[in-house]
């Protein structure tokens, strides 16, 4: 279908600037078009968000890591002065229950190593992933008790939701898509291999800066009219008339969005049968990464108390920075705190298995991602147990001159920065193709 002749006041609109709608706009406005990107925050980034610490450091809030395999990622970075710098992994790593060390040698150890051997016949061969069966009972067959907690909090930390919500089929396929058990829980190597320096919110701020002014922030889209002669895109200031629109946010996050005529059945199952996942983060900055002094690498896996894990995303320079991440009803729970008592729990119990110098940090920094009310959540967007073929089927087929991208969208690395920047590259050149 040509669009040639249509009278609009943009080619294209872009709904959402995150890494996908930004990407999205920038392959368009190199195809020649002329495109208008609409950001409901007051921010770019979506699920990226970077602020700056008492010392001066950047802070992730959001997505952080940068797989060895995410090239279109470090691509960006490279193109736009960007450096790299590897996560830090030497030193011991904590698995502590009640006070305690946990061996990997020990029957727990072996257990656990038996349940991935089993994850991974189920990522790559599809045996015993099935859509009507939930992570929690698959769990359940693993003994002894300390083994199944371990894997809870492990697989709690890769979906960011509990695992009663998700099934065994959309964990195993969205390790694949990743790729494999390796890529998804490796640090060197693997998906956690680095981190951007000045973060991932300031690439996509030094991204959306290029763009120029066709990144309106503050714009929550609202409806969007297709007809014969193009779309229109209406927020509560106004409309914009357009050839064609992408939508980039997530689906549950689009259903907001009112449709004339409406969706087609299968696109509201896509909105209607997924959600979000539910995350609490916390980044805590110290004058020094003390825990290195005492052998720990600050990698943590708590399988008591309401801090799960921690992870040392420490920048170059001298600064300490311990990242924390709370996943499903442990997120939920600290909710029901005060910003203080959330403070002091979370210091609390990184004194437990870091010391008392855990205590005393030079700032603090939180974000509960299921309260943004333009996110709704992290890391990506679930099919419900039962829905995974019919959300994959109808994944990014267009509807008309409505077209989709997102992290969710890629049938690689999503629930990454790197899924997102492919679909926004994907959704160009299917969208310059229309035009």
């Amino acid at each position: 279908m040509s669009d040639v002749g249509v009278d609009v006041d943009v080619d294209v609109v872009v709904v959402g600037a995150g890494y996908a709608g930004l990407i999205a706009a920038r392959g368009l406005l190199d195809g020649g078009r002329t495109v208008q990107v609409l950001e409901a925050a007051d921010r770019v980034g979506g699920r990226a968000m970077t602020v700056t610490s008492a010392a001066g450091t950047a802070v992730d809030l959001g997505g952080q890591w940068i797989g060895r395999d995410h090239v279109k990622m470090r691509a960006l970075a490279d193109e736009f002065g960007v450096p790299l710098f590897p996560t830090h992994t030497r030193g011991e790593t904590l698995v502590r229950h009640r006070g305690r060390d946990v061996s990997l040698f020990s029957t727990t150890g072996v257990a656990v190593g038996a349940a991935f051997a089993r994850l991974a016949a189920a990522e790559r061969l599809g045996l015993g992933a099935r859509d009507d069966r939930t992570l929690a009972e698959w769990l359940a067959k693993v003994e002894p008790r300390q083994a199944r907690r371990l894997l809870e909090v492990v697989l709690g930390e890769v979906t960011a939701t509990d695992p009663e919500t998700v099934s065994v089929r959309a964990v195993a396929e969205g390790i694949r898509a990743a790729g494999g058990l390796r890529e998804v829980f490796g640090v060197e190597g693997g998906a956690q291999d680095a981190l951007l320096t000045g973060g991932a919110g300031g690439l996509a701020e030094a991204v959306a800066t290029a763009l120029g002014p066709v990144v309106r922030l503050n714009q929550p889209v609202v409806g969007i009219a297709r007809d014969g002669g193009g779309v229109t895109v209406s927020t509560p200031y106004g409309a914009t008339r357009a050839r064609r629109v992408v939508v980039t946010t997530a689906p549950p996050v689009a259903k907001a969005i009112a449709h004339r005529p409406a969706l087609p059945e299968s696109r509201e199952l896509v909105q209607r049968d997924t959600f979000m996942g539910t995350v609490y983060k916390a980044v805590v900055v110290y004058d020094t990464p003390f825990w290195r002094a005492d052998g720990y690498s600050g990698e943590l896996f708590a399988l008591d108390g309401p801090v799960p894990s921690a992870f040392d995303v420490s920048p170059p320079g001298g600064r300490g920075h311990l990242c924390v991440l709370v996943p499903g009803r442990g997120a939920r729970h600290l909710d029901d705190l005060t910003e203080e008592a959330r403070r002091v729990t979370v210091l609390a119990e990184l004194a437990r298995h870091f010391g008392e110098p855990a205590r005393h940090p030079m700032s603090f920094h939180e974000k509960s991602w299921h309260r943004d009310a333009y996110v709704l959540g992290g890391y990506m967007a679930l099919p419900r147990p039962g829905s995974f073929e019919d959300v994959r089927t109808a994944g990014a087929e267009p509807v008309g001159r409505v077209h989709w991208a997102g992290t969710e969208t890629s049938p690689r690395y999503g629930g990454y920065f790197e899924g997102a920047v492919l679909s926004g590259e994907r959704v160009a050149e299917e969208v310059l193709a229309a035009l």
